[in-house]
């Protein structure tokens, strides 16, 4: 019988330290020691699903390629940045956003008056799939801040002032 609250507990004490690496690399030597069944008992101790269990045993024997000294991830990993595979989304951001902008011409800190949903579904209307948090990002890189001057009430008199 494996005890999957000592594994639990070890896990536990000794995750905080380890990286993406590290975990699956723990839990594989748990699963191993464990012997028949290890791998059912470590995921459901730590929570690691058991295709990265079966990833670190494979690490562990030798058999995966790209792990010995190199990073965490396999190099190329993850997903490119939506201004690399839509060359044309930064450009159409810049259009919708600059009737927009508002601030001080002689301060680095200006801000658009569109919302960042609004800016997004416009952009899909465009032909773009992106979403507002993206658009968020892009604002962010182009020098926007996504938060207008408090002090700034523009339009907004009172009739009896």
């Amino acid at each position: 019988m494996i005890d999957v609250a000592a594994i639990k507990r070890r896990y536990e004490a000794v995750s905080p330290v380890l990286d993406e690496r590290g975990r699956r690399r723990f839990a594989a030597a748990e699963a191993l020691t464990a012997g028949w069944g290890g791998i059912a008992a470590v995921s459901e101790a730590t929570g690691i699903a058991r295709s990265t269990i079966g990833y670190g045993l494979r690490e562990l024997r030798g058999q995966a390629p790209d792990s010995a000294l190199r990073g965490i991830r396999r190099k190329g990993a993850g997903r490119k940045p939506l201004t690399e595979t839509d060359p044309t989304l930064l450009g159409d951001l810049k259009e919708l956003v600059d009737p927009a902008t508002c601030g001080d011409p002689m301060s680095p800190l200006k801000w658009t008056s569109k919302s960042l949903r609004n800016l997004a579904s416009a952009l899909c209307v465009m032909g773009h799939q992106v979403g507002h948090d993206v658009v968020g990002t892009l604002l962010k890189t182009l020098g926007y801040s996504l938060q207008a001057n408090r002090k700034t009430l523009e339009g907004s008199r009172h009739v009896d002032r």
